[in-house]
C-alpha cells in the first residue's frame, strides 16, 4: 500500500469505489500479533500471542475482559482496543442498570460496529485500527464474533486474526467440525494449537510470557489464563506432540520391518 491523491480523508472515494483509509486501518490489524477465537455448544474460547517492544518491557495485554459473560481479544492498536472495551464495559452496565439482565452479545457488537461507522463517514475522523474477537455466552448459548474496522461484524465457528493469520486459519478449517460437543480442554488445546501455527520461522513458540487465554462458557465466567496459570496447558499440548511423534515413529519402524520381512 502506498499514499495517493484519494487517501487524505475518510470522506474520498477513489474512481473505483475504494476508501483508502478503511483499508490502511485494515492492514494495522494485519500487522498486530495473532488472535484465535472458536466455540463449542457449550465454550467460547480466545487464545493471543502478546508483544514486548524490548527484553525490557512487559508483554502486552491482548485480551480484556468486558463482563462476567463477555470478553475480547484484539489484534492491531492497543490504544484503540482500550476506547472500544470502556465503551463495551459502559453498554453493559448500562444495560444491567437498566434491565437487569445480562447484554446479549449480538447486541453488544452491534453497538460496537455503529459506534465504529460513524468514523468510516464523517470527516475529520478516522477508524478504529483494531480488530477484535468477541467471545460471550448468553441466553442463547456460546458465541464468537469478529469485528473489523470497516464496522462489519460477523458470526463465526472459529476465526483467527492479526499477523500470519492465514495459517491458523488453515488449522482451524481442518479441525472446526470436532468443536460443538468438544470439552474444555479439548477446546483450549485447539486454539493454543491454532495460535502456534501462526508463529514465525524465528519464533521460541509458546511461552507463559507470550500467550493468554480467555474463556467463558455454561459454567465458567469470563477467565484469563496467563503467566504460570498457563503453563499446564502448554505442557499439556507438548506432551500431545510427543505422543505423536512416538505413534509416528512406531508406524515407520513396522513399516521398515514389514518391508525387510
Amino acid at each position: 500500500m502506498f499514499r495517493n491523491q484519494y487517501d487524505s480523508d475518510i470522506s474520498t472515494w477513489s474512481p473505483q469505489g475504494r476508501i483508502f483509509q478503511i483499508e490502511y486501518a485494515m492492514e494495522a490489524v494485519k500487522q498486530g500479533s495473532a488472535a484465535v477465537g472458536l466455540k463449542s455448544d457449550d465454550y467460547a474460547i480466545v487464545a493471543t500471542l502478546k508483544r514486548s517492544n524490548s527484553v525490557l518491557a512487559a508483554h502486552q495485554k491482548k485480551i480484556f475482559q468486558i463482563d462476567d459473560h463477555v470478553g475480547i481479544a484484539m489484534a492491531g492498536l492497543t490504544a484503540d482496543a482500550r476506547v472500544l472495551s470502556k465503551f463495551m464495559r459502559t453498554e453493559c452496565l448500562y444495560h444491567k442498570y437498566i434491565f437487569d439482565s445480562e447484554l446479549r452479545a449480538e447486541r453488544l457488537v452491534a453497538l460496537v460496529a455503529d459506534k465504529a461507522q460513524v468514523h468510516t463517514q464523517r470527516y475529520g475522523k478516522r477508524p478504529y485500527g483494531v480488530g477484535l474477537l468477541v467471545v460471550a455466552y448468553d441466553q442463547t448459548g456460546s458465541h464468537l464474533y469478529e469485528f473489523s474496522p470497516d464496522a462489519e461484524y460477523y458470526d463465526y465457528k472459529a476465526m483467527a486474526i492479526g499477523a500470519r493469520a492465514q495459517s491458523a486459519k488453515t488449522y482451524l478449517e481442518k479441525t472446526f467440525e470436532t468443536f460443538p460437543n468438544a470439552t474444555k480442554d479439548e477446546m483450549i488445546n485447539h486454539a493454543l494449537f491454532a495460535l502456534r501455527e501462526s508463529l514465525g520461522a524465528q519464533s521460541d513458540g509458546l511461552t507463559s510470557k507470550n500467550t493468554a487465554i480467555g474463556i467463558v462458557g455454561v459454567d465458567q465466567p469470563f477467565t484469563i489464563i496467563e503467566d504460570d496459570d498457563i503453563i499446564p496447558y502448554l505442557n499439556r499440548i507438548d506432551e500431545e506432540d510427543d505422543d505423536d511423534n512416538n505413534s509416528n515413529n512406531e508406524e515407520e519402524d513396522d513399516e521398515s520391518m514389514g518391508i525387510a520381512g
